[in-house]
């Protein structure tokens, strides 16, 4: 029987991008279905998310982001603009979040049209490759899109007319994530049980083995 995880995603989490590719070459490998379940950033599902994280917690974040990014040898930039926008008095989210729902629209758009493993990896390389500033600008995005045959109006047009549905769909995803035992991205679940971070894909794959065994 074919194993098959939910894989919850977020554009904004660097370990989301440092995980694709082993987590895509997985499932061909072990010829295992990858569920991805895209969730809003934390701090988009928990008012105050920022507030709450201990004070080392940003500058831990980026340098361990980037050293790991380092070890697995894979190029690496934060994304310029950053997909979350920020009120600049607050530093609370601001409601409408132009970049991220847009990302995330877009990506189930293109589930639509089965592109969507596809077409998130070259955007998520877009994003967090470090060799584009202003990936929201210049035909980027319409690049991403073709390169993997598609077209951006047409994408940007089936993302717009299922805002709505799209967007509960994340809203649920959220609620599942957390019924599932965990809270944070990347989090593979597989038969309910939660493998949270890029650190655990090793651990993924030794309860894989052992699940293919017991069947």
């Amino acid at each position: 029987m074919k194993q098959q995880i939910d894989l919850y995603w977020s554009f904004r989490s660097p370990y989301c991008y440092l995980s694709m590719d082993r987590l895509f070459a997985l499932s061909i490998a072990m010829d295992l279905t990858i569920r991805l379940r895209h969730v809003w950033p934390g701090a988009m599902r928990r008012p105050g998310y920022f507030a709450r994280l201990h004070a080392n917690y940003g500058d831990y974040h980026r340098k361990d982001s980037q050293r790991t990014a380092a070890f697995l040898k894979i190029p690496y930039g934060r994304p310029v603009p950053d997909p979350l926008v920020f009120d600049p008095e607050t530093r609370e989210p601001i409601s409408e979040q132009p970049h991220i729902r847009k990302l995330t629209r877009l990506a189930l758009a293109a589930r639509q049209l089965g592109k969507e493993q596809t077409f998130l990896r070259d955007l998520m390389r877009l994003l967090w490759g470090g060799t584009v500033n202003g990936w929201d600008s210049g035909g980027h995005l319409a690049s991403i899109a073709a390169g993997v045959g598609l077209d951006i109006g047409n994408l940007s047009h089936i993302a717009r007319i299922n805002a709505g549905d799209f967007d509960r769909e994340v809203e649920k995803n959220g609620q599942l994530l957390e019924a599932a035992g965990h809270w944070g991205v990347p989090c593979m679940v597989l038969d309910g049980e939660p493998f949270f971070g890029q650190d655990r894909i090793e651990m993924l794959i030794w309860r894989l083995h052992q699940k293919g065994e017991a069947n």
